[in-house]
């Protein structure tokens, strides 16, 4: 599902990525891993389409991703890649569902049949009866449980995490944790995620460690 070869990225003299090349299949959980500065999150964004590669080709579901003009590579973004980070991005004005809702409208999506679909992952995740208050008035652990709601609303091919559980309590990393491997179950849903929680990368389908750019 995704293809990605010799990939490099250098900001300024420093080569942060020295050749990466891997290969994901449909429905895995892969972990990426490795010291501080070893090029976990920049190989992300890359892969998530966030950045590009100095050199390098990246393919998923067979589309060269980097030959798509700029407003194509928006679209197939918002329609096939979902993300989740450490810090939850939820937008202080809106309730929950309508922050789940937003990258369907962006796509957009048929607002009833997605708000439907919105309405079921909150349920799915637990935070159905939290569905109209905002973030503020949400804990930390629900806050990202609407993040993972936002990540799939359309549903993506795969979904992307930097850190998901870097600013969640011990529990609510647990949950969080567990939470990823339901949706796999349930929904065929691939993972790839960036951690330094090895409580998590040791449970993903693969582990992957970055070695001076090189995984």
């Amino acid at each position: 599902m995704i293809e990605a070869s010799g990939l490099e990225k250098s900001y300024g003299n420093l080569k942060v990525l020295k050749g990466v090349n891997l290969s994901i299949q449909k429905g895995e959980i892969i972990s990426i891993v490795g010291a501080s500065g070893a090029g976990k999150s920049t190989l992300l964004h890359i892969l998530g389409t966030l950045d590009q590669p100095d050199t390098g080709s990246l393919k998923i579901n067979k589309i060269d991703v980097f030959k798509l003009k700029a407003k194509a590579l928006s679209k197939f973004r918002n329609s096939e890649i979902g993300f989740i980070f450490q810090f939850h991005h939820l937008l202080p004005e809106f309730t929950a569902l309508e922050n789940v809702l937003i990258p369907a409208m962006i796509g957009g999506k048929n607002m009833t049949e997605t708000k439907n679909r919105a309405l079921k992952f909150l349920d799915v995740l637990g935070v159905a009866h939290r569905k109209e208050h905002k973030p503020a008035e949400l804990s930390g652990g629900e806050q990202q449980r609407v993040a993972v709601c936002r990540a799939l609303i359309n549903s993506p091919s795969v979904i992307f995490a930097d850190e998901p559980s870097g600013n969640l309590d011990s529990n609510s990393s647990k949950e969080l944790h567990k939470l990823f491997f339901d949706l796999r179950d349930k929904f065929d849903q691939t993972f790839v995620i960036v951690t330094h929680n090895q409580e998590l990368a040791n449970m993903a389908d693969r582990k992957l460690e970055i070695i001076d750019g090189i995984i």
